[in-house]
């Protein structure tokens, strides 16, 4: 039963390959009608959600005359473009058959770098979501290449879920949540049920790929989850095939780990999402050793005066990398001067007329502890 009175009224629910397909590698039916029953529970209930789906590749393949899973990307890709429509037909068919439309939404990297794009990504979902409809959401296979490539979808629902603001991820698996060790080699390994914050013992705990039909695994998950938590956003890992796991882990009675951030941790803006795990920055500034303390503990301003040396070209308003002497990473920004206009303004007298990066508009790396631009 779920708890209508919770204040989680947004959710956006990754579902693994594996946790979709049947061990012949296509869509299994059974699995797939009891995720979709328990997300019309929670639509019923009154929730907004989206789904981020893996498993048109592992859907297609067979069809497309593979024995084994396809290693080579044209192959993926052929596999994917027959595997989305299958999934796709299969989620409709479902959600129809209990009267409420899913959408289809495939989605690159590049999608969320270009800021017009993310917008009106972001514009697109939230009509979606505010009129009843459930997005199902997967990288367009089809057509990305690799340096384009998230890598996996848990990256992906992390950045969705984001992006909507959603109030929690649940991310679906063949793993039962995050455990101290490895539990396929250490017997003794405990399950973690709550985690507040992804320290360095953490993330060693976290092992490789999972099932074979998957692309991620603990580890691509844990960097999941610190993209949710430092965008205020709680998540749930669980395992897909637990009984009602979507209706329990939205009531917060489900077996895995729920991770929640520190309320008095720092929380990012859209903005400044987008700043540290989208943009791709386009040249550097390097700070004064005496400015380093005023920006990273009392959230100063970044002046003119502040900045000692400028790489690489960029515009007004692109983000930049800032770095100390030492060619430590401090954060990211989104710098109001061009690269040119910059330099010219660090040779004159008068160089604190206007903020080089304001604080709203930038994130600091030791914050968050965050890979930018993931």
């Amino acid at each position: 039963m779920v708890d209508q009175d919770r204040k989680i009224k947004r959710v956006v629910i990754k579902i693994g390959s594996s946790s979709l397909t049947s061990m012949h590698g296509e869509i299994s039916r059974r699995k797939l009608e009891n995720l979709a029953n328990q997300i019309v529970a929670l639509k019923d209930a009154g929730y907004e959600t989206a789904v981020v789906s893996s498993g048109a590749v592992a859907a297609g393949y067979r069809k497309l005359g593979c024995i084994q899973r396809p290693t080579s990307l044209p192959e993926k890709q052929a596999a994917a473009s027959i595997g989305q429509g299958l999934l796709m037909e299969s989620y409709s068919e479902l959600f129809l058959s209990h009267g409420y439309v899913a959408s289809q939404i495939l989605i690159t990297r590049s999608d969320f770098a270009n800021e017009n794009r993310y917008n009106n990504m972001k514009n697109t979902l939230n009509v979606l979501l505010e009129r009843g409809i459930i997005p199902i959401i997967n990288e367009n296979d089809t057509v990305t290449v690799d340096r384009l490539r998230f890598g996996d979808n848990d990256t992906l629902s992390a950045k969705v879920a984001a992006l909507i603001e959603a109030d929690q991820l649940i991310i679906l698996s063949d793993i039962d949540g995050l455990y101290d060790a490895n539990p396929n080699d250490n017997p003794d390994a405990k399950l973690l049920d709550k985690v507040h914050e992804i320290t360095p013992e953490i993330e060693a705990a976290a092992g490789g790929s999972g099932s074979a039909v998957g692309t991620g695994g603990m580890k691509s998950k844990i960097s999941a989850v610190k993209i949710a938590m430092a965008s205020g956003i709680d998540s749930f890992l669980g395992k897909a095939d637990s009984k009602d796991i979507l209706v329990k882990a939205v009531s917060g009675t489900a077996k895995g780990t729920y991770f929640n951030q520190d309320p008095e941790g720092f929380n990012l803006d859209n903005n400044q999402q987008w700043i540290a795990f989208h943009s791709g920055p386009e040249g550097e500034v390097i700070i004064r050793p005496e400015s380093r303390e005023a920006i990273i503990e009392d959230r100063k301003n970044i002046l003119p005066s502040d900045i000692l040396q400028v790489k690489g070209r960029f515009g007004e308003g692109s983000v930049v990398r800032v770095m100390d002497e030492n060619g430590e990473e401090i954060g990211l920004g989104r710098i109001n001067y061009s690269s040119g206009k910059l330099e010219e303004t660090l040779i004159e007298e008068e160089c604190e007329r206007k903020e080089a990066i304001e604080q709203d508009t930038f994130v600091c790396s030791r914050d968050f502890a965050l890979p930018v631009s993931v």
